[in-house]
């Protein structure tokens, strides 16, 4: 394997992708194949929690109107049926992958673009768009705790897990590794280019 896309495990961190209540079997956004796999990636957080690596738990959250999800899926989300809706039981991450009992969120928070930390190696953090990179302090996160590696986590591939790794500026590692992208763009996976969270690029 080539050095440039080679996985770091004593570098590694575990992300996990849009792994919440909602999107199981039954739920409001179920995803096919959700359920079967929480199992496994509640084994990987564990490994990964008990080797003290980090862990970033990526969640979405939809507002009432829709007014912060991508246009396409506006009308979806705003509709009569809430689906991933701050302050709903919905949109906190299935069991089991967090240190502990069900995590409650703290909405305002997360919204706001700040981590919210639920142990001593987990954390939590809302994407405005599919990408985890695209808005978020996620690079900055990983590059504090000296991070090159990531293991991604989660379902629905063809969307939220593999423009995850399309954005990364580092190697991917596990079922999902793709080359690293020279110079990744933030907007080209996104509904829009208005980047909420400006500064969160910025040192």
């Amino acid at each position: 394997m080539s050095s440039w896309i080679e996985p770091h495990l004593e570098s590694a961190a575990v992300l996990t992708i849009d792994v919440q209540v909602d999107t199981l079997d039954g739920g409001a956004l179920e995803i096919a194949g959700t359920s079967a796999a929480v199992p496994r990636i509640a084994q990987l957080c564990r490994a990964f929690r008990d080797a003290g690596h980090p862990i970033v738990h990526i969640v979405r959250l939809y507002s009432a109107d829709g007014s912060n999800a991508e246009p396409v899926r506006r009308d979806l989300v705003s509709g009569p049926i809430p689906m991933l809706r701050p302050g709903t039981s919905g949109r906190l991450l299935a069991a089991g992958l967090t240190p502990g009992p069900v995590v409650e969120f703290d909405d305002d928070l997360l919204l706001s673009g700040q981590a919210q930390h639920v142990g001593e190696h987990d954390v939590i953090l809302y994407k405005p768009r599919w990408g985890a990179f695209y808005g978020t302090r996620l690079e900055r996160h990983l590059q504090a705790h000296n991070i090159d590696t990531v293991v991604v986590a989660g379902c629905n591939y063809p969307n939220c897990p593999r423009t995850t790794i399309y954005e990364a500026r580092l190697p991917a590692a596990g079922t999902t590794s793709e080359p690293r992208s020279p110079m990744p763009s933030s907007s080209a996976m996104s509904s829009d280019h208005n980047d909420p969270y400006p500064d969160a690029h910025r040192d």
